[in-house]
């Protein structure tokens, strides 16, 4: 079986959805193994060596850093931390995303300047290759300090506490450790806080979001271009001269990217009556293009992230130097998370237009998409549902980011609510993925009346393979399981 190394190189979003998608499992590299295992001694021989104040290693936390703790409680505040913090909320984060945390959290770890021991970042990769995920909660997190509350109840399996999802059922650890044959560790000084210090919860998120994007864009190529041959579009608007003359990269590669996919169609290069098509069709270069920008803006941020090091203190044993600085608080990705819960946002924005005029009965299309109106009532209510799903984002757009509630006594006055942005931004991409998967529904249906013209090979391949799930509607039927049906369809394709 594959095995990806986990090292001080780092890791790409490319890497770590294969590494999802294709269930490798993973393991420290001897590099990262002796990085950590010199940092520990570093810090075991530092604690022995000097009565000094070292936060979070021999100091209460927060605000609680005045209090020096005796060498004696060392062992016993690192549990204390896990299981005061361990306060999360509401629903338990997707699968996918509670993997891509763990696989950041042991990256992060692997630098070497956190102070864990090496047999806490090995038993975190047991859970991720036995697929034992640490039921985590949405809600709790200021994304200030770190995580604390989500990845505090990641930790607490660690000590054979909280609770472990295994084969989608979720069980108390103690139970499952048992049947898998392992022991609780036993944390050392300063490892409670390195596990809860960092901002995984907010970057796995982000991972996750723009692996979706990554999807949304492609898709959404493919369905608007559907659209324009079903609402008999000009090409004109995509030709390359007009992109060059404005320089926008994102504008210049999504005009590019149409105009391959349109090769060969008997309708979209004819001469067309109509002097301009509407913006939601001409301006597609220019509102994706922007988009797909935003989203490559957001990916080189979200790598920046999951590549350094988020916890505190930090420890630099080359430097003989122990600092307690900020590195845990999440503005950069709070920020890029509303940034690019905009960019989604605009994408089913844009889209639920070209649904909204398909249905008008224009260009010789019948109205709401049925061949025989009044009696049936075609896709009219889909396009409900895309506006209601449109009009919800833009609300879930209002970012996160500007807010900050003061925290701990003070002593944590400013928080970024990344956490908030990134479980918001995940809720927009789903969203789109649903105003897409409408507007796939819509154009497929609309395209049938223009038949019998062949549209580009790319996309007769792609409307027989969508075929394949959803038939053409001939009169009215239950469109909820269509649309359904057309969600999963995008998600595998």
């Amino acid at each position: 079986m594959e095995t990806f190394h986990i090292g001080i190189q780092g890791l790409t979003l490319q890497q770590i959805s294969d590494i999802i998608k294709n269930k490798i499992r993973i393991a420290l590299s001897d590099e990262a193994r002796e990085k950590i295992q010199k940092c520990r001694t570093y810090l075991d021989n530092k604690i022995a060596s000097q009565d000094k104040a070292i936060y979070g290693v021999n100091t209460g936390f927060g605000s609680l850093c005045k209090v020096k703790i005796s060498d004696s409680d060392l062992e016993q505040l690192q549990y204390n931390l896990i299981r005061s913090h361990a306060c999360g909320m509401g629903a338990v984060i997707p699968d996918e995303i509670c993997r891509i945390l763990l696989l950041l959290k042991i990256q992060n770890l692997a630098f070497g300047h956190s102070g864990v021991a090496v047999e806490t970042v090995w038993r975190l990769i047991d859970f991720y290759n036995m697929d034992l995920l640490p039921v985590i909660y949405e809600q709790g997190s200021l994304g200030a300090s770190g995580d604390l509350c989500p990845l505090a109840h990641m930790s607490l399996p660690l000590i054979g506490e909280g609770e472990l999802k295994v084969n989608g059922k979720i069980r108390p650890t103690a139970e499952v450790l048992k049947e898998a044959k392992l022991s609780p560790l036993k944390l050392q000084s300063k490892e409670g806080l390195a596990l809860l210090n960092g901002t995984q919860f907010m970057a796995a998120h982000a991972v996750y979001t723009l692996i979706k994007a990554d999807n949304i864009i492609r898709q959404s190529t493919y369905i608007a271009g559907v659209s324009l041959e079903a609402y008999d579009c000009k090409s004109e608007p995509f030709t390359d001269q007009i992109h060059q003359i404005r320089g926008q990269h994102g504008q210049i590669a999504i005009a590019k990217a149409f105009m391959h996919i349109m090769q060969g169609s008997e309708l979209f290069f004819a001469e067309k009556q109509q002097v301009q098509d509407p913006y939601s069709f001409r301006c597609i270069p220019q509102v994706h293009g922007a988009c797909y920008d935003t989203i490559q803006y957001c990916k080189t941020i979200v790598e920046r992230e999951i590549n350094g090091v988020t916890d505190n203190p930090n420890v630099f044993v080359e430097e003989d130097m122990i600092l307690s600085g900020g590195n845990f608080h999440g503005e950069p990705l709070a920020l890029t998370l509303d940034f690019l819960a905009m960019a989604l946002s605009e994408m089913g924005n844009i889209s639920e237009r070209r649904v909204y005029r398909l249905l008008s009965g224009a260009r010789g299309l019948p109205e709401f998409l049925t061949p025989d109106p009044g009696l049936h009532s075609g896709l009219m209510i889909p396009q409900y549902a895309a506006a209601s799903i449109v009009s919800q984002n833009k609300q879930l757009c209002t970012p996160a980011s500007v807010d900050s509630i003061s925290s701990c006594n003070e002593q944590e006055d400013h928080v970024s609510m990344g956490a908030n942005a990134a479980t918001k931004c995940l809720r927009v991409a789903i969203n789109v993925e649903r105003i897409l998967a409408i507007e796939l529904l819509t154009a497929a249906q609309a395209f049938e009346f223009r038949r019998p013209a062949k549209t580009s090979p790319a996309l007769e391949n792609y409307i027989a393979s969508y075929r394949q799930h959803v038939t053409f509607n001939t009169e009215d039927r239950f469109l909820h399981k269509d649309m359904l049906t057309t969600e999963k369809y995008l998600q595998m394709v």
